[in-house]
């Protein structure tokens, strides 16, 4: 657990409603990366989006505010958070497919 610094923590969030084919990926990495956080996006099988994102309470709070929106053209119905354990496993935000 390198970078367990402070307050850091990481979760895991899952949108569900018309959030593929939306740029829902590229719009959450660069919100994430617009708040300083480290992770992952990716679509799933099933139609929704998975993330994980490590950072400052506070700041995960603005993105999962954030999420329950998404970009314009995004149909947010539902989203589910999970508190994970463990930290420093990303670089950065990216995408992933």
């Amino acid at each position: 657990m390198n970078k367990q610094e402070g307050n850091r923590r990481r979760v895991a969030m899952r949108v569900y409603g018309k959030v593929q084919g939306v740029f829902f990926r590229a719009s959450t990495q660069e919100k994430a990366q617009e708040l300083s956080l480290l992770g992952f996006v990716r679509n799933e099988p099933d139609g929704s989006v998975y993330l994980e994102a490590e950072g400052e309470p506070a700041t995960l709070k603005q993105l999962e505010q954030w999420v329950h929106q998404g970009p314009s053209r995004a149909q947010v119905e539902k989203v589910e958070v999970e508190e994970k354990e463990g930290l420093g496993k990303f670089d950065g935000f990216e995408q992933r497919r």
